[in-house]
């Protein structure tokens, strides 16, 4: 039996680190962040509907989509990003479900489905367990505005529209506190694993 687990956490609070930790565990993940830039690659529905809602000066020279320019307009417009949200998610779910329901034919002990916004998008009923990995306000805002450039504002604007990463750890059926070391963070999820019957204990 296939243990199906949402891995999901806000911004900058390491998720993307922990991700790559199941690797080591020889459990695959599925990101749909990534899934995010394959449905909307020239040729998909996704990216002629995009450019029809928000017009042809969201594509690059090259036909490709300027997520910049895009990501500036719904930033800062809430009904813009739900058009936006409307044309990508339901795109992403398809190809997320039909990748996880392929795994567990496949009889993998688990799968991970790293959804950024699981919570936001209410895909609980998709995942069998949930880790939410957590940083606190200070460590997030230093990340955001190290890794990307962001000035205090803007690292600010961006973690203030998703649901707070306190209200998620609530939410979850574990929590790994991402605040230490990677050491630490691995040892969390190492320990998860072992509690879920997934990782036999060493």
């Amino acid at each position: 039996m296939t243990c199906v687990i949402g891995l999901t956490g806000s911004i900058a609070s390491g998720k993307s680190t922990v991700s790559l930790m199941f690797d080591d565990f020889g459990i695959p993940v599925i990101d749909a962040d990534k899934l995010s830039r394959e449905v909307v690659k020239p040729g998909q529905p996704a990216l002629a509907e995009i450019v029809r809602v928000f017009g042809e000066k969201m594509l690059l020279e090259d036909g490709t989509l300027d997520r910049k320019r895009l990501g500036k307009v719904v930033f800062s417009n809430e009904e813009k990003r739900k058009q936006l949200n409307d044309i990508v998610h339901p795109e992403v779910r398809r190809l997320m479900t039909s990748r996880r329901d392929a795994y567990v034919k496949r009889g993998e002990k688990a799968v991970v489905l790293d959804i950024p916004l699981l919570f936001e998008s209410n895909l609980q009923a998709y995942v069998d367990k949930i880790i939410v990995v957590y940083a606190d306000h200070e460590t997030q805002l230093r990340r955001l505005m190290e890794r990307d450039g962001y000035t205090e504002r803007e690292a600010e604007s961006r973690i203030r529209v998703q649901m707070p990463v306190k209200e998620k750890a609530e939410l979850a059926d574990a929590v790994i506190n991402n605040n230490g070391s990677k050491h630490e963070t691995y040892e969390q999820l190492q320990l998860i694993l072992q509690n879920w019957g997934i990782l036999h204990g060493s």
